[in-house]
């Protein structure tokens, strides 16, 4: 049934009520059913290549990765909370205003892992660096990012995604999203099941009467 279905200018107050619910629960459960199955189709592909990389003894990042970003570094395009999915690129690919993710070597945050944009690419001796600087930082990161220290460009952000993330780590998360949704969805579905039986039912009987 479809909301385009429903005439609810008919339905009374509690009728009304029931039908958006039961669309509202869909909606959240079709969300959710599309991250599940994003998270599952991105570790697939990770688990895959780093199996890929082990068995070539390939020492290099994985084909996909994601992050959720956790400063404000980035605002506006990218804001706290908002998760981003980068693809391994050859360093020859990338190019000034790229977003990228890597491992800086900033002596405040060494061993951190940085999304920024690039402002600036050298070559020296064959080999690539890179300056970069957060959106919203008024100065350029400190040290060059060395082409080893890339996990790839972000060519997706998704917004927020950080908060449903953390949401389903907790088990009112689970309760909220999924399990009352689902609940929801069901009792639905078997109080149309129910009203159809009923009507089925009470149609026979007045044919058997006819």
């Amino acid at each position: 049934m479809d909301l385009k279905d429903v005439n609810m200018k008919e339905l009374s107050g509690l009728e009304k009520v029931k039908v958006l619910s039961y669309f509202f629960a869909k909606v959240i459960l079709y969300v959710i059913i599309f991250m599940f199955a994003t998270v599952y189709a991105l570790t697939c592909i990770y688990f895959g290549n780093v199996l890929h990389n082990l068995n070539n003894n390939e020492d290099r990042p994985t084909l996909f990765n994601a992050y959720v970003i956790v400063s404000g570094s980035m605002i506006p395009g990218i804001n706290i909370q908002d998760g981003v999915v980068i693809k391994r690129e050859k360093m020859k690919d990338l190019k000034e205003g790229d977003i990228i993710t890597f491992t800086t070597h900033d002596s405040r945050y060494d061993g951190y892992t940085v999304t920024h944009r690039i402002i600036d690419i050298k070559n020296k001796n064959h080999k690539y660096y890179f300056r970069t600087k957060g959106d919203n930082n008024k100065i350029e990161d400190p040290y060059l990012v060395k082409e080893e220290d890339i996990y790839g460009k972000v060519f997706l952000t998704i917004p927020k995604i950080g908060y449903i993330k953390n949401m389903l780590l907790q088990s009112i998360g689970w309760i909220i999203f999924v399990i009352l949704p689902a609940l929801a969805l069901v009792v639905y579905d078997v109080h149309k099941l129910v009203v159809h039986i009923h009507n089925t039912t009470k149609q026979e009987e007045e044919l058997e009467i006819i």
